[in-house]
């Protein structure tokens, strides 16, 4: 099959229900397409804001904090993501390597605090499992305490010809707050979140909270039959066609990780050939995308919106200074989106209870276009219970 960009962006701006919002009873469906980064803090609020009519963030929290419909823990390139608490299993087991697949991007760095340490990866990775165990029936507030708790209990398994390398300072930084096992350990929560033995808590002012899924969820993280084959599902049609190394990237694990998961589903594949090259799609969304049409209009995305989570970023964006603008290194503003394609990048700036959104379009837009950017920043200033103070519009520089 051969399908131009257009479709493609068509097709995925369907997948990730971009195209018609869903009714709130869809709250599972949306953030279960392929999760929610929540990088920074409340990026998930604005992907569901975009994706479900008529949410608020007071039923948001609700459903993270009260009634645990939502569960937020380590996942996918180790960054905090929001999903269904009934697919727990699907969003975490599969991401934990069989022997012989590390690294993972998030441990490669590890190395240091190892050697240091006279540790391997495979001796440290059960203690701290382990004294990951004192968080069912405990929470800790904030990550460096978290780090510095479970280091402690590390420590009293490690022989005493090691402890004193153990708590020696941080060479990562912080040497003042951080040890060299508090440093370890920080590395290790990401494989410790995919055995469910740590989620994030409800925040407490600006510190997030840590527990473990038992303590949080109040039963075991229930196993699911071919969780891998069902993450890479939801990879493929959020992000399909796509290409096993698109795949391990989204993922962050090793290549061969990523081919033993992509190598579970690939009966169930079917070629797609766009732009001069050949990509993959599940067969059962070929027809999605052959009928795939329309371009979902104008919208505002936040920083880190599943829909910009692609390898293929020319299929958004061509020109790759453009590209440099909307995909940083940190601090990724939100994007306009106008029929599937970047047209523009934006940033809002909150005191006092006020909103002021500043918005950078590659090109000069017309007056319909630029008051129907302003009702969304108005939509978007209400739902984070602010009053709109400006919507400014800047050239690119």
């Amino acid at each position: 099959m051969n399908a131009e960009p257009q479709a493609i962006r068509s097709y995925r701006l369907m997948a990730h229900h971009l195209d018609q919002k869903l009714p709130m009873a869809g709250l599972e469906q949306a953030a279960g397409a392929c999760g929610l980064q929540n990088s920074p803090p409340g990026s998930w609020e604005t992907a569901l804001f975009n994706r479900l009519q008529g949410c608020t963030l007071q039923s948001l929290q609700d459903a993270l904090y009260r009634h645990k419909r939502l569960v937020q823990a380590w996942s996918y390139r180790g960054v905090p993501a929001v999903f269904p608490t009934a697919e727990s299993d699907v969003f975490l087991s599969p991401l934990a390597a069989l022997p012989g697949e590390e690294p993972w991007i998030y441990t490669r760095g590890v190395t240091a605090a190892l050697d240091f340490a006279q540790l391997s990866f495979g001796e440290l990775l059960p203690l701290v499992k382990k004294a990951a165990a004192f968080l069912n029936g405990h929470t800790v507030k904030s990550k460096e305490e978290l780090d510095r708790v479970l280091a402690a209990l590390v420590e009293q398994d490690l022989p005493p010809e090691k402890r004193a390398l153990w708590n020696a300072p941080s060479m990562y930084g912080s040497p003042d707050r951080q040890t060299v096992g508090g440093a370890a350990v920080s590395f290790l929560l990401r494989p410790c979140s995919f055995a469910g033995l740590v989620v994030f808590g409800e925040r407490q002012g600006a510190s997030p909270t840590f527990t473990s899924f038992r303590s949080w969820v109040g039963r075991e993280m229930q196993p699911v039959a071919h969780a891998g084959n069902l993450l890479v599902r939801k990879f493929l049609h959020c992000y399909g066609p796509a290409a096993p190394a698109d795949l391990a990237a989204w993922l962050g694990c090793s290549p061969a990780q990523g081919r033993r998961l992509w190598g579970g589903v690939q009966q169930e594949l079917e070629p797609v050939h766009t732009v001069g090259k050949t990509r993959w799609l599940l067969a059962s969304d070929l027809e999605r995308l052959r009928c795939a049409g329309g371009g979902g209009g104008l919208l505002l995305l936040g920083p880190h919106d599943p829909y910009l989570d692609t390898q293929d970023r020319a299929l958004l964006v061509e020109d790759k200074a453009l590209q440099r603008l909307v995909w940083r290194t940190v601090a990724n503003p939100g994007v306009i989106l106008e029929n599937g394609r970047a047209a523009g990048i934006w940033k809002a700036k909150s005191q006092g209870g006020r909103l002021e959104l500043t918005l950078t379009t590659w090109a000069p837009l017309p007056p319909a276009q630029a008051r129907r950017l302003e009702e969304l920043a108005e939509q978007y200033a209400a739902f984070r219970q602010a009053r709109l103070q400006a919507c400014r519009f800047e050239p690119l520089a």
